[in-house]
């Protein structure tokens, strides 16, 4: 788990960001999408400007010093948090599709979900070898989506910098299939 100690916008030398405050602008919906399910629903922080600030300020403040070439978003979250921390770190932003939304030649990849598979795809000329690569979404529940991504950066020769998600569910225990990889989540739930 990454640690580090956020600081507010400014010189460096400001109050520490408290990202459980955060936790507290997330509505929890019961049984959604399906029962059984407790969905933690974004839209209510990300209406919030402070709050939506503070999140891609403790974004951006721990990648800032890692020489970032490109954030990769994945649909349809990452798409919100992507472009406005590759803006904060004067880096490109490249969409991670679903399967058909892309206009040029893409770079496929295929991963299982837990009733069936799905698809990702990326254009073919998004990443060049050696680019340096962040992979940004909402949320890191069991992790496939995110290893389909990472999967996308390797063939096309990208670094992987670090995965920085707003929200972490730890009881289903994403992170562990990313062994060596640092993953930056801001809000942790355990159950």
């Amino acid at each position: 788990m990454a640690s580090f100690e956020l600081k507010e916008p400014g010189n460096g030398m400001g109050k520490p960001i408290d990202c459980e405050s955060l936790k507290q602008k997330i509505r929890s919906v019961p049984d959604f999408p399906k029962p059984g399910i407790l969905f933690y629903d974004i839209t209510t922080l990300l209406k919030d400007k402070a709050g939506f600030a503070q999140l891609i300020d403790a974004f951006s403040q721990y990648y800032i010093d890692r020489k970032v070439d490109l954030v990769l978003g994945i649909e349809a979250r990452g798409f919100i948090f992507g472009p406005a921390l590759a803006y904060r770190l004067n880096a490109g932003f490249v969409p991670v599709r679903k399967p058909g939304k892309l206009p040029a030649a893409v770079e496929k990849v295929k991963y299982d979900l837990e009733y069936g598979s799905d698809s990702l795809e990326i254009h073919k000329d998004a990443i060049q070898p050696g680019q340096r690569v962040i992979i940004v979404d909402d949320l890191l529940a069991t992790g496939g989506t995110m290893e389909a991504s990472m999967e996308l950066v390797k063939r096309m020769g990208g670094e992987i910098v670090g995965i920085a998600v707003a929200i972490e569910l730890d009881f289903l225990k994403g992170r562990q299939r990313f062994p060596g990889i640092d993953v930056l989540s801001l809000m942790h739930y355990d159950e």
